[in-house]
């Protein structure tokens, strides 16, 4: 049998506006993730440190602020050199597609857009689950 995917899910900088993430990880725990969330406002430190002590398979950021440029990528650095080599980080939030390639550069592997369907995203989580995760069924 197959463990849960882990997957957090978190709001880097000072945006205050997390009914995306919050609704992003609700569909995720549906979907039979296993979420932890850590609110609004955390610093790159922060979320770091949670998703490694956690360890998480997917680490979700969320942005509507303009900062995922230098947020996002500060995260991804972080993460790795606290030892979380095989969290699999993806974005989300209003981030233009001209940022894209800057983002996954930084190691972003996914991101997802407003309005991109729940169904998508989940199909992403499957398809880069570890071996020994799933969606509980």
């Amino acid at each position: 049998m197959k463990r849960r995917i882990r997957i957090l899910i978190a709001k880097p900088g000072l945006d205050g506006h997390d009914r995306g993430a919050k609704f992003v990880a609700r569909s995720l725990r549906d979907a039979g993730a296993e979420i932890i969330y850590t609110g609004i406002r955390q610093t790159p430190e922060a979320i770091a440190a949670a998703a490694v002590q956690e360890d998480v398979d997917f680490l979700g950021l969320s942005c509507l602020s303009g900062a995922h440029n230098r947020l996002f990528p500060e995260v991804v650095k972080l993460v790795r050199e606290l030892g979380g080599q095989d969290i699999v980080v993806f974005g989300g939030g209003v981030i233009p597609k001209r940022d894209w390639p800057g983002l996954n550069e930084a190691g972003i592997r996914f991101i997802f857009g407003p309005g991109t369907p729940m169904s998508d995203v989940i199909a992403v989580i499957r398809e880069n689950a570890p071996a020994d995760a799933e969606l509980a069924p």
